[in-house]
């Protein structure tokens, strides 16, 4: 009987291109050893590797596609190669897998199909986000993207601010980057001025931004525009 090949999960950089600020070592290796990815987007993973082992030969490397496209069955596909015994990585555009990523129905399958499933270790701007806000990290959520309609994103920015206050829990959310400062006017409008509101920039480039505000103080002083910068939102109280 073949021995099936591992999955790896294989967290990105999410912002800084120094490789050795968030990859860890042994992460670098594996890289080194597969010859088999699962991706989002072909382009910036062949950079990515490019970028951790230049001297691997591109047209060894094999990338499969994964994104909302995909359906089930092409996905399940991809793990053809575990199943003649060799290991496979599934790497994220930017930060960890499977997080606010593609990918968890293909690691389903994997544990259906009693491949090894290995997480390895690096960055995700939600939690160094959260680590950074000051706020509760022992009881939260992730809530993804919030609603691009107005009327649904108002009620849902209300729906989230009472789970703040019923369950004790800080709550985290994002939004594509092109749509930070409309979000963002949008939570100093809705949210109670008691409320906490942390708003994390950039996190690990250069010019990182990181604050936590009530909304009273921020619409006494909010001088942050987000633009088009990665940010991620978090509302809590005290």
């Amino acid at each position: 009987m073949i021995k099936k090949g591992d999955l790896y999960l294989i967290p990105n950089t999410i912002g800084r291109q120094e490789i050795n600020y968030s990859i860890p070592i042994e992460v670098i290796k594996i890289i080194k050893e597969l010859n088999y990815f699962i991706a989002e987007n072909e382009k910036v993973t062949r950079s990515f590797i490019k970028l951790i082992a230049p001297e691997k030969s591109q047209k060894n490397i094999v990338i499969n596609i994964l994104n909302k496209h995909t359906s089930i069955n092409e996905s399940n596909s991809f793990l053809d190669e575990c199943l003649k015994g060799k290991s496979i990585g599934l790497v994220s555009d930017a930060g960890c897998p499977a997080i606010a990523d593609p990918g968890s129905s293909l690691i389903a399958n994997a544990h259906l199909l009693k491949i090894k499933v290995r997480p390895l270790v690096g960055a995700s701007s939600i939690f160094l986000a959260l680590m950074s806000s000051g706020m509760n990290g022992q009881n939260f959520a992730f809530n993804g993207y919030l609603p691009i309609e107005k009327n649904e994103r108002r009620k849902k920015i209300k729906f989230l601010e009472k789970k703040v206050v019923a369950n004790s829990q800080s709550q985290i959310f994002m939004e594509t980057p092109y749509r930070n400062d409309s979000l963002f006017e949008d939570l100093l409008k809705i949210l109670s001025v008691s409320t906490r509101l942390c708003v994390a920039s950039d996190i690990t480039l250069e010019n990182e931004e990181i604050r936590t505000k009530t909304i009273k103080e921020w619409r006494n002083n909010k001088k942050m525009k987000l633009n088009k910068r990665p940010t991620i939102f978090i509302i809590d109280k005290y």
